[in-house]
């Protein structure tokens, strides 16, 4: 089964009653799977030179210095309770990405459907002890910006630890948005073909335009599909361009269903659903091609 991530991230601006939308509507119109968010814990995560500096991008800035501003994105561990809770009762999976130690060990104590390590984050092995160590649940991880020596050592720290087989690794291409030539989709393939034994599944993180590749990343494997979600792509902040609409979403969640029936193996004889069209069209000559030589 494809299982689809509405990917919130910081889309809702800072405003719990826009996050809470933004969760009914990928439940109820979009169909998603797992609403997910994040969290970090600023002081921890930002040296003091990058949190006191301005925003790069001043028009995206929510606040007056780059950590202010990652600060007015933020929602406090009560507020992600009561997101979780409002999941649970739309029928969606909740989840978050950490970032931190602090954060990491904040999420581990909600019922969550998941917790994902971000590609930014994903070698930040005291994060991982905490996942390992304080979370039950399946641990996703993104592996942007990454090499294939960098992906070996997580999977040995998760086996190490008897956790690998709760591990998702996710192929994905850190840029926003992101080329089509710099996908790079057979990393999927060959990431089942080396991991795919042992654990859990591969999944396919995308931060591309349109949903055309999301549907290739299904047919190479990828059992779980990421992308950011927001409710307007022209509202203010710099994961919205790289997002899906509403409509696109419901897009995707519905092509990904059809495209998984349609990877059901072929039976051997003539096809349930051929056999109308057999018993009207079907040549009735020599049954074979010796038969019809002699």
């Amino acid at each position: 089964m494809v299982r689809v991530i509405a990917e919130i991230g910081c889309n809702h601006m800072g405003d719990l009653a826009t996050a809470r939308e933004m969760v009914t509507v990928a439940a109820r119109t979009c169909g998603a799977h797992v609403a997910k968010f994040q969290k970090r814990s600023n002081r921890e995560l930002l040296p003091p030179d990058q949190y006191d500096a301005p925003h790069p991008v001043p028009a995206n800035a929510f606040g007056a210095t780059y950590g202010l501003h990652r600060e007015a994105l933020e929602f406090t561990v009560d507020q992600h309770r009561e997101l979780a809770a409002h999941a649970q009762a739309e029928g969606i999976g909740y989840a978050t990405s950490v970032w931190d130690v602090t954060s990491a060990r904040q999420m581990a104590g909600i019922d969550a459907a998941l917790i994902k390590v971000p590609s930014a984050t994903n070698l930040h092995w005291a994060l991982h002890d905490v996942l390992c160590g304080e979370f039950g649940g399946e641990i996703h991880v993104s592996t942007g910006m990454t090499t294939r020596e960098d992906v070996a050592a997580i999977v040995d720290y998760y086996r190490e630890r008897g956790r690998v087989g709760d591990l998702v690794l996710y192929a994905c291409t850190s840029a926003y948005p992101a080329r089509f030539d710099s996908l790079h989709l057979p990393e999927i393939a060959a990431m089942k073909a080396e991991y795919g034994n042992e654990v859990r599944a591969i999944g396919y993180s995308g931060h591309h335009l349109g949903i055309a590749i999301d549907i290739a990343a299904a047919t190479l494997g990828a059992e779980w599909i990421e992308r950011h979600f927001t409710l307007d792509r022209t509202w203010r902040g710099t994961d919205h361009a790289a997002s899906l609409e509403p409509d696109g979403l419901r897009r995707l969640v519905r092509d990904l269903h059809a495209v998984e029936r349609a990877m059901v193996p072929r039976p051997s004889g003539i096809l349930p659903a051929e056999e109308d069209q057999h018993a009207k069209l079907k040549w009735r000559g020599p049954a074979t091609a010796d038969t019809a030589a002699a």
